[in-house]
């Protein structure tokens, strides 16, 4: 219940979600308002409607503004680094006990897909798979399961990405998977009690940049001696952003709405986390 909530309930608070709620309460008034006004013809009404609802019209215009704003990648990359910034690479990732990859990163092996596959966050297992190899660590944790019943189902993401870390040369003894978890937090209470049997606290953590400030906090929270390994940067030092470049950034993006929206949601889980005293 609680994993079904916590999808729910900030659909509302995200630029997509909140502007079909104002425009939906929009219509809903003018809907309203036209059956009060049953003589007027259909060009007037619709006219004198938006003139005398100023509430609809208010509502329209700012469900407007916050989709042209959330969909500009200019504030896009600019909310981006706000987060990813945060924990950058400073010199040679150190020597750690154990390297923790964090799940959301992978799809489960559901016909017709012939293997596991990557997503956009498949980087974590990529690049935690390439630190088992630079020697950083004798262990590589995976963490995360799945629910049955939230999008496709399928076996744990844990099975997804010790799949995915064989393939790419880490021995199988040397994969630990924790299949239990739903959500970071859990991911943090159950790799500490497997990790605290084998008397392991140093941990490098890897995850996607963007999810790296609420991660490092909750596993810093548990008791870890966690260590950022950030990956899967949205936002890069050396943008090309002259002449025609520059200005398409001007342009509405699905890509940049969609960062955005991650934006808002790490910096929600971020204060809900704080507020319940898990970061």
């Amino acid at each position: 219940m609680s994993l079904f909530l916590s999808k729910l309930l900030p659909l509302f608070i995200y630029p997509l979600g909140l502007s079909c709620l104002l425009i939906a309460i929009a219509l809903v008034i003018l809907l309203w308002n036209s059956k009060r006004s049953p003589n007027a013809t259909n060009s007037s009404r619709s006219i004198s409607l938006f003139r005398k609802n100023r509430v609809a019209s208010t509502l329209l215009g700012i469900a407007l503004i916050i989709l042209l704003l959330s969909s500009n990648e200019v504030i896009s990359k600019w909310l981006v680094r706000s987060l990813e910034w945060q924990y950058l690479p400073n010199g040679e990732i150190p020597q750690a006990e154990a390297i923790v990859v964090l799940g959301g990163g992978t799809r489960p092996r559901i016909a017709p897909r012939p293997w596991y596959e990557v997503n956009e966050a498949g980087d974590r297992i990529l690049y935690g798979s390439w630190l088992f190899k630079q020697g950083k660590a004798p262990l590589l944790v995976v963490t995360g399961g799945r629910a049955e019943w939230l999008g496709e189902g399928g076996n744990p993401e844990s099975e997804d990405m010790a799949a995915i870390a064989e393939m790419l040369g880490v021995p199988k003894s040397a994969i630990i998977q924790e299949s239990q978890s739903f959500n970071t937090r859990d991911n943090a209470v159950n790799t500490k009690q497997i990790l605290d049997k084998r008397g392991i606290n140093k941990i490098l953590l890897v995850t996607s940049a963007l999810h790296m400030p609420r991660s490092i906090q909750i596993f810093r929270k548990v008791g870890f001696e966690s260590i950022p390994a950030p990956t899967d940067f949205l936002a890069v030092q050396n943008e090309n952003s002259k002449g025609l470049a520059a200005v398409l950034e001007l342009l509405p993006s699905a890509d940049a709405l969609k960062n955005t929206t991650n934006v808002i949601k790490e910096y929600i889980g971020l204060l809900i986390y704080q507020l319940a005293g898990w970061a």
